[in-house]
């Protein structure tokens, strides 16, 4: 019921920057949970920033400081804003969004951080 579509990855130097976007195909409005997830090779999917009903954004620790997750409710748009960006950076990044108990994810956008 709910697709959602990254943007915005690709190969990156080492301290640059990319803005990652995640269009959904309706209101994003009262869902309860939103966010950003990675995967690099061999590594589980794991948690970059993700926001609650409380408007509480969680962070990984690897990314606090230089990432930046937001949600623009009239466009029905999760943004990531990758800043200062590290090799180990690298991976898949999916959105997710949790609504009435059902996760929704989309197909993953690769950002690659290599001199």
């Amino acid at each position: 019921q709910v697709q959602l579509v990254e943007s915005g990855g690709g190969l990156v130097q080492p301290g640059g920057s990319l803005r990652l976007s995640c269009a959904a195909s309706r209101s994003i409005f009262g869902f309860n949970a939103m966010g950003w997830y990675r995967q690099a090779p061999g590594n589980q999917r794991e948690l970059v920033a993700r926001i609650t009903n409380s408007g509480f954004i969680n962070y990984a620790d690897s990314v606090k400081g230089r990432f930046t997750f937001s949600t623009d409710i009239a466009e029905n748009t999760l943004l990531l804003q990758m800043n200062s960006l590290k090799p180990e950076d690298t991976a898949v990044y999916y959105c997710h969004a949790l609504q009435n108990g059902i996760n929704y994810w989309g197909q993953g956008t690769p950002v690659t951080v290599s001199s």
